[in-house]
C-alpha cells in the first residue's frame, strides 16, 4: 500500500510539473503578445505625431531641438528620416527583422544624404542614452555606418555611392 502511495505522488508530482511548465509557457506567450501590442501602439503614435509636426511647421517648431538653424524644409526632412529609422527599430523590436536584416536595411537607408545630415544633426540627442541600452547600440551600429559612407561619398568627385553595398560589416561576422 505505501508503494501504491508513493508511485501516485510521484505521477502526481511530475502531473504538477508539467502542468506548471505548459502555464509558464502560456503566461510567457501571452506577455510576449501583450509587449508587442504596447510596443506597436507606442509606434503609431510615434508616427501620428511626426506626421502632423511634418503637416504643420508650429508643431514642427516644438520638435526643434538641433544645435543649429534648420531651414522648416530641412526639418520636416528630419522629421521624416527620424520616421524611417524609428520604423526599422520597430520591426527589429517586433522581431520582424533580425539585427543582419536591419543592418542591411539602415545601410540602404543610410545612403541619403539627407538621412546623413539629420544623423549627424541629432548625435546630441543620442548623446544621453546609457551605453549599455539597445538602443545606444543600435545607434551605433548606425553611426558607423553614416561614418562609412560619409568616407566613400567624400572620396569620389561626385559624391556617388557606388560601393555602398560593400559598407558596414554586419553583425556577428
Amino acid at each position: 500500500m505505501a508503494t501504491q502511495n508513493s508511485g501516485m505522488r510521484r505521477l502526481g508530482s511530475a502531473t504538477r510539473a508539467r502542468l506548471a511548465v505548459a502555464v509558464s509557457a502560456v503566461v510567457e506567450r501571452s506577455t510576449r503578445q501583450r509587449r508587442r501590442a504596447v510596443l506597436t501602439e507606442q509606434h503609431r503614435l510615434h508616427f501620428d505625431l511626426l506626421c502632423k509636426a511634418m503637416d504643420d511647421p508650429a508643431l514642427a517648431a516644438v520638435l526643434d531641438t538641433y544645435e543649429r538653424e534648420i531651414p522648416p524644409e530641412t526639418q520636416r526632412q528630419y522629421l521624416f528620416a527620424n520616421a524611417l529609422y524609428v520604423n526599422a527599430l520597430y520591426f527589429h523590436r517586433i522581431g520582424a527583422l533580425n539585427l543582419v536584416e536591419l543592418h542591411g536595411h539602415l545601410r540602404v537607408i543610410c545612403r541619403n544624404r539627407i538621412f546623413r545630415e539629420y544623423w549627424t544633426a541629432t548625435q546630441h540627442h543620442r548623446e544621453s542614452l546609457p551605453d549599455s541600452s539597445e538602443e545606444a547600440a543600435l545607434g551605433r551600429m548606425t553611426e558607423g555606418l553614416v561614418q562609412e559612407l560619409n568616407n566613400l561619398a567624400d572620396d569620389t568627385d561626385d559624391g556617388d555611392l557606388e560601393e555602398w553595398w560593400v559598407v558596414g560589416q554586419p553583425p556577428g561576422e
